[in-house]
C-alpha cells in the first residue's frame, strides 16, 4: 500500500505536465485556428509561420534541455507556469510579432517538459514496478487534446471569439499547473541535472530510430495543425466540423492505455512501425476521399498512433541507451521530432497556398512515414 499513494502523485504530476505542455500549450492552437480565422487575425501561411515557430522553440528546448543551469524540478514549474502564461497572452493582445514570440517561448518550454516526463516520470514508475502505468502518463497528451476540442466546440456554438477562448485556456493551464507544482515531489532532483556527459561516456545513436521519430514529427503535424480547417472546408457548421479536433484527442488519450495491453511478444519497434504505417493510411483517406468521415478516420488513425509512437520511442530510448546517456537520447530523439515538427506546417501550408489542397503534402509524407517505418524493422 506504501507504494500506491507516490505512484498515483507520480502519475498525476506526468498526466497534468504532460496535458498542460502539449494538450494545452501546443494543441489548443490547432482548434483555436479556425476561430483566429474568423476573427481575421491570420491566414492560413501565417497559422503555419506562428506553428513553425513554435515548433523552433520545441527544438530549442529539445537540444538544451539538459543543458538548463536549473535543476529539474526547478525546470519542470517554471516550463509549466510558462505555458500558462503565454497562452494567456495569446488572448491579451492581437499582435503577430508578440504571438510569434509567446509561441517560440511555449514551444520551449513544452519541449523541457516533455524532456523531463519522459526521462524522469517513466523512469521512476518502471523502477517501482509500475511501467503499466506508464500509458496513462503519455495519455495526458490525449486529455489536454479532448479539453481543447471539447472546450472550443463549445467555445464556437457559443460565438466565444479567440482571445476571450485563449484567455479561459490560459488561466485553466495555470491553476493546473499550479496544483501540479505543489504535488512535484523526490523523483525530480533539486539539484542541477548531472547528465552532461562527457564524450568519453556518450552512447551511440541508433540513427534508424532518430530518423523515424523526425519522420513521425512530420506525418502527425499536418493533421495536428490543419486538422479543423480541412474538416470547415467541406462542412461549415462548426457542431459537425469541430467534432473532428475532440475525437484525435479521444483516440490519443485510448491509444496509450490500450498500447501497454499490447501483448509483450511484440517488441517496441514492431508497434511503433505499425502506428507509422496506420498514420501513413489515415493520412491518404481524406486525398483519396475528401469526406468529413474520412478526415475524421484520419484524426483517429493519427491520434491514434502518434503517441504510441512517443510512448515506444521513449521507452526504446530507455532500452538502448546506458542510465546515464538516457536523457541525452531522450533529447535527440525530440529535437528530431521538432525538426519534423517545424518542416510540416510550413510546407503543408506554402502547397496549400499553391494548390488550395493539402493533398499533394499528405501524399508526400505518407511515403516517408511507410519508407522509415520499414527501415525500423531491418534487422540489425
Amino acid at each position: 500500500m506504501s507504494q500506491q499513494i507516490p505512484t498515483f502523485r507520480i502519475v498525476f504530476v506526468g498526466l497534468c505536465s504532460l496535458a498542460i505542455a502539449m494538450g494545452i500549450g501546443r494543441f489548443a492552437f490547432t482548434p483555436l485556428l479556425p476561430l483566429m480565422q474568423d476573427d481575421g487575425l491570420v491566414s492560413i501561411a501565417d497559422g503555419g509561420i506562428l506553428a513553425s515557430v513554435h515548433f523552433l522553440g520545441y527544438w530549442l528546448g529539445a537540444v538544451f534541455a539538459v543543458r538548463l543551469p536549473f535543476s529539474p524540478k526547478t525546470n519542470l514549474r517554471c516550463s509549466l507556469i510558462a505555458i500558462g502564461i503565454c497562452t494567456l497572452g495569446m488572448g491579451l493582445t492581437d499582435n503577430f510579432p508578440v504571438w510569434l514570440f509567446l509561441r517560440w517561448l511555449c514551444g520551449l518550454c513544452s519541449a523541457f517538459t516533455l524532456v523531463l516526463v519522459s526521462n524522469f516520470h517513466i523512469k521512476h514508475l518502471a523502477n517501482v514496478d509500475h511501467a503499466d502505468k506508464q500509458g496513462w502518463v503519455f495519455s495526458g497528451v490525449g486529455v489536454g487534446i479532448m479539453i481543447a476540442g471539447l472546450g472550443t466546440l463549445v467555445f464556437m456554438v457559443s460565438h466565444i471569439g479567440s482571445a476571450l477562448s485563449w484567455q479561459i485556456f490560459g488561466a485553466m493551464s495555470l491553476l493546473v499547473a499550479f496544483a501540479v507544482c505543489m504535488n512535484i515531489g523526490p523523483e525530480l532532483d533539486d539539484r542541477r541535472s548531472s547528465t552532461q556527459n562527457k564524450k568519453s561516456q556518450q552512447s551511440p545513436l541508433i540513427w534508424r530510430l532518430v530518423i523515424a521519430y523526425g519522420a513521425a514529427g512530420i506525418g502527425y503535424i499536418i493533421p495536428a495543425t490543419y486538422l479543423p480547417v480541412m474538416a470547415r472546408e467541406i462542412i461549415s457548421s462548426p457542431i459537425l466540423f469541430g467534432w473532428a479536433w475532440p475525437a484525435f484527442g479521444a483516440a490519443a488519450f485510448l491509444s496509450t492505455l490500450l498500447a501497454v495491453k499490447i501483448p509483450g511478444h511484440y517488441s517496441n519497434r514492431q508497434i511503433w512501425a505499425a502506428s507509422q504505417i496506420i498514420m501513413a493510411i489515415g493520412l491518404l483517406l481524406p486525398v483519396i476521399y475528401p469526406h468529413l468521415s474520412t478526415i475524421i478516420i484520419a484524426g483517429i488513425c493519427v491520434g491514434g498512433t502518434f503517441m504510441i509512437i512517443t510512448m515506444m520511442g521513449m521507452k526504446e530510448a530507455h532500452r538502448t541507451a546506458p542510465a546515464h546517456d538516457v536523457m541525452r537520447h531522450i533529447s535527440i530523439m525530440t529535437a528530431a521530432f521538432a525538426s519534423g515538427q517545424m518542416i510540416g506546417p510550413v510546407f503543408a501550408g506554402s502547397l496549400y497556398d499553391l494548390t488550395q489542397s493539402f493533398s499533394m503534402p499528405l501524399v508526400l509524407t505518407s511515403i516517408v512515414l511507410v519508407i522509415t517505418a520499414m527501415a525500423l524493422l531491418r534487422p540489425h
